[in-house]
């Protein structure tokens, strides 16, 4: 419990991506180590398929198919497929992220997102674009978005981000239900198009629930590091905290509540949860109660020569936080934030190591 070396550790900095500790002790106190993200489907009398999503970051491709096989076994077919994304606020415009940006740290959130809320492809010989995975369908939105693109920029292949404009992100997930469920039987015979599950008119035919807890999701998301993921358990932990429709407010509200509640931390500045945003600030000594409470968890991050730690890169910024493995076989919790242009945190690492051994 002693500090060892402490340098500007009242400073508030930019702590880039490390901030994802944070939240994740915050959805580990709203939501339980647990949890696990639901979807929701309802037909309606009309025989029209209402999809409700409730922020699952981790519903891909895959988890589309195996739904639709599972609805093939009680219907063969579905007038409109009306999606439902308003457990989530709209707009929803994460700070730090870039509108019209063609990098998939970018993707905008929702409560009904499909593969990230971003896809990838590459261009055959022709020049035609396809999609660069095998389980996943090329979808008019999809092509639509490359075409534009490829006719402004050299663009081979690569992942695109949705935009959180024009309701790209529902309907992307709406075209690639579309296709797994005709795919699997199931005849398509309206429109996608918006709208809101009535439970009480609506019958709940079916509800997904994530193969992942959260304690697995955020395993995930400190090795990827994916800022969609951290931003989506932000807003569903606010949602928790406060109730519908998930706010980025509502997300703050709850970090802070968790902050001067549970660890005695005050005075933060916050406005989004994965770290993207220069707006954010926390100090070494707010850092070094964050990885006392987060410590029962230290497996989570990524491991290696003897240390357990979260990165974070930014124009000029530079963090990195986490435990370093002591000779008495001990955890050593340690805190590096680099707000200089050029700085790098190898030296500060290296003397760390130094001193608990």
């Amino acid at each position: 419990g002693r500090v060892i070396v402490s340098v500007n550790a009242s400073e508030r900095l930019i702590p880039a991506s490390t901030l994802k500790l944070l939240t994740a002790l915050t959805a580990f106190h709203y939501l339980g180590e647990d949890y696990r993200f639901k979807t929701e489907f309802y037909v309606r009398d009309d025989g029209s398929l209402v999809i409700k999503g409730f922020g699952d970051p981790l519903l891909v491709s895959e988890d589309v198919q195996s739904i639709a096989a599972f609805l093939r076994k009680h219907m063969d077919f579905v007038h409109h497929i009306i999606l439902d994304d308003t457990y989530f606020s709209k707009p929803l415009i994460i700070p730090g992220t870039e509108m019209d940006s063609i990098q998939p740290y970018d993707a905008p959130c929702g409560a009904l997102s499909v593969n990230f809320n971003s896809f990838g492809f590459r261009l055959q010989e022709d020049g035609s674009p396809v999609s660069a995975e095998p389980q996943t369908p090329f979808v008019d939105i999809a092509r639509e978005k490359i075409i534009s693109l490829t006719s402004t920029a050299a663009l081979c292949s690569g992942r695109i981000p949705l935009s959180c404009e024009n309701n790209e992100v529902p309907r992307y997930a709406g075209q690639v239900f579309a296709f797994f469920l005709a795919e699997s039987g199931i005849r398509v015979t309206g429109e996608i198009r918006a709208g809101k599950a009535d439970p009480g008119r609506d019958m709940l035919v079916y509800r997904h629930v994530s193969s992942l807890n959260l304690t697995e999701i955020i395993a995930r998301l400190m090795k990827s590091s994916n800022n969609f993921i951290a931003n989506q358990v932000f807003l569903a932990t606010g949602a928790k905290a406060y109730g519908p429709p998930a706010t980025l407010e509502k997300g703050i509200r709850a970090v802070k509540q968790v902050a001067a509640d549970e660890l005695k931390i005050k005075g933060i500045s916050m406005v989004e949860g994965s770290g993207i945003s220069r707006e954010n600030r926390l100090s070494a000594d707010n850092f070094l109660k964050i990885l006392k409470a987060f410590q029962l968890h230290y497996h989570l991050l990524r491991h290696q020569d003897g240390e357990y730690f979260k990165t974070g890169t930014l124009n000029g910024v530079h963090t990195r936080v986490g435990y370093l493995e002591g000779a008495d076989g001990r955890l050593y919790p340690f805190v590096a934030l680099i707000n200089t242009p050029g700085g790098k945190t190898d030296s500060i690492m290296k003397n760390f190591r130094r001193l608990i051994r």
